[in-house]
Order: C-alpha cells, then structure tokens, then sequence
C-alpha cells in the first residue's frame, strides 16, 4: 500500500468516525450550538469569575452558567407564566375559532378602499368552522376541537423545548469547566490542517462576530421588548407582559418587531381603541428606527468590521436556512468570508517573492 493510500484511507475513517458521532448525538447538536455560541459570547465573564473566585474552575462554570441563565431564561419564564396564566382562555379561544368560526369584526367596511374586500375574504375564510385549519394549512390545527386539545399539543411542544434549553445550559457548564483545554485541541487541528498563521487569524474573528451578534441581537431586541412593553402598558394592552415579551423575542429577528407591536395595534383596533393602536404603532417605529438604523449596525458592524449589507444579508439568509440559530452562525460566516476577501486581495497584490 502506497503512503498516498494509506493517507486516502486514514482520511477516509477520520471521517466516517465523525459523520457516526453526527448522526449519533443529531438530536443534540442544536442544543450543544446553542451552548458553543453562549459559551464564545460570555468568556470574557467567565473569565473574570475565575479570577474572582481563585481560579477554582467549577465553581466558576457553575457561577457564570447560574448567571447567564438568569439573564436569557429569566425573560422566557416571565413570558410563559404570563401565557400558562392566559392560556385557558386563549386555548378556548383558539378552538372556538377553529370549530364555529370566527366572526369579522364590523370596523373593517371602514377600510378605505380594501375594507369589502377583505371583510368578504374574513367572512369566507376564518368566519366558517375550521376556516383557520384550512388557513395554516395544518392537520394539526383541525385537531383542536377543544381547549384541552390545544392545551395538551402546545404543553408537549413547550416541554420539548424546556428540556433543550437545560440541556443547552448543562453543556454550558462543561464547555466553561473544559473550554481551555477544548481551545488547545481546536488550535491544534486547525493549525495542523490549515497553518498555524491562517489558523490565527480566522479564529480570532469568530469569537467577536459571535460577541457582537449576540449583544447587537439578543442585548437589543430584549431592550425593545422592554421599550415597547413600558407603551404596552400606557396603552392599557390586555397581558402587556406577555406581549412584551413576545415582543422582545421577535425583536430579536429582524423584522420580527414589527409583526408583534403591529398585532398589538391590531388588537386594540379590534378592541376599539383606535387612539391607542395609533400611538403603539408610532412608538413602535421610533424604537425600531432607532434599534436597526443605528444601534444594531454600530454593535455589529463595528466590531466585525462588515459592511451593514453583509450584516444583514449574514443575518436573514441564516434564520432562511438554519432557522434561529442562523442568526447567530450567518454573520459568523460572512465575517470569515470577508477575511477570505481581504486575505486573497492581499495575496494577490502581494509582490512576487523575490523581487
């Protein structure tokens, strides 16, 4: 057997090793991204713990995760008692309307131009029994024929996605405890298959586009929540808390903003409270305008060194392929992209050696 062979060959079952652990622990890999990107955007936290706390490495991971728990599930669990609070009304809600249908409301004849129109539509689609099953396009949805129903299908969805966050949180903990001799490890396959230099430089530019997403994303869009919460409040919005902090994990997307102030604005529309709506959909744009145009572009783009365009595009075509955690992995890839950019450009107008 030939040295090229045998290269082929150990490549080879390198490879079919990793793509086995792939496949073996496919059910945890988000929850375990999840905890790689929280680990990269709070280091510099956990290392000031361990300085604080004598270098004792356990009780600092245990410090740091307790805290970074706080600060991202603490919004979660105020929006779910919130919801568990209103979730029998709403769950009879939502089965009435799927079941007897829902009625449209008479304010929308008084839609300039559009409102016969999309009062004839309303009346044709959700105002006939299991219109909003034929609407989401959803079996699921024509099997809600009772509150306990609904209550039972979102409970189900709800545990699946507690037990991924501690899942997420657990590894947290270990990624702290062993992050330093997990960083040797990567350092060493990466200088070994790439070059210790190229290594260098792409690997320091991944913890800050993870840093800076994180503050320009989460850190922001939770302000929003805030921000529009506090004009929930004012306006008199039924479960403002709930809606603030609907509001504040949309605002994480972009665009996402939008959708909540605007089906608050909706509501008291349909409540009658013209004034109110009017003034929540102003607010929302102040803050919105103020958030995307100048806030999240200096956080992001500052630190990362992108253009806003290849922020955004980094960030909307990773939610389009990979879902939440695109938000996070799509600027990371257009920041090393970029790096490639300018590392070629320097590689091509570099003086022949030599010369």
């Amino acid at each position: 057997m030939t040295e090229t062979q045998r290269s082929v060959l150990s490549a080879g079952f390198s490879l079919a090793i990793i793509l086995a652990a792939l496949f073996v622990t496919q059910r945890f890999v988000l929850p375990l991204l999840w905890a790689a990107i929280l680990c990269i955007a709070t280091w510099p936290l956990y290392r000031r713990a361990l300085r604080m706390l004598g270098n004792r490495e356990i009780l600092a991971a245990a410090l740091t995760t307790v805290v970074a728990a706080l600060v991202f599930v603490t919004p979660l669990v105020l929006g779910l008692t919130q919801a568990a609070r209103q979730a029998p009304a709403l769950a009879q809600l939502v089965a009435s309307a799927n079941t007897e249908g829902l009625a449209a409301p008479a304010w929308l004849h008084r839609i300039p131009m559009a409102g016969e129109a999309v009062y004839n539509w309303w009346q044709a689609t959700l105002g006939q029994p299991h219109g909003l099953a034929h609407l989401l396009q959803d079996s699921s949805v024509g099997h809600m024929q009772s509150a306990s129903e609904v209550l039972k299908r979102v409970g189900t969805g709800t545990l699946h996605r507690l037990i991924d966050i501690g899942f997420a949180f657990l590894c947290l903990f270990f990624f702290y405890k062993d992050g330093k001799a997990l960083q040797g490890q990567l350092e060493a396959i990466g200088s070994h298959l790439i070059g210790a230099q190229r290594w260098t430089l792409y690997s320091l530019k991944v913890p800050t586009a993870v840093r800076a997403t994180v503050n320009g994303l989460v850190l922001v869009g939770l302000a929003e929540g805030v921000l529009l919460g506090i004009g929930y409040q004012f306006a008199g919005v039924p479960s403002s808390m709930l809606w603030a902090a609907a509001t504040g994990v949309l605002a994480i997307i972009p665009f996402g903003a939008p959708l909540a102030f605007g089906a608050v604005a909706a509501l008291l529309v349909y409540q009658g409270n013209v004034a109110a709506a009017a003034a929540i959909a102003a607010w929302g744009f102040i803050v919105l305008f103020v958030a995307d145009h100048f806030v999240r572009p200096t956080i992001i783009g500052n630190a990362t060194k992108l253009p806003f365009l290849a922020v955004l595009l980094g960030i909307l075509g990773g939610v389009e392929t990979l879902g939440l955690i695109g938000l996070f992995v799509g600027p990371v890839v257009m920041t090393l992209f970029v790096t490639l950019w300018h590392e070629e450009k320097r590689f091509r107008h570099a003086p022949p050696r030599g010369a």
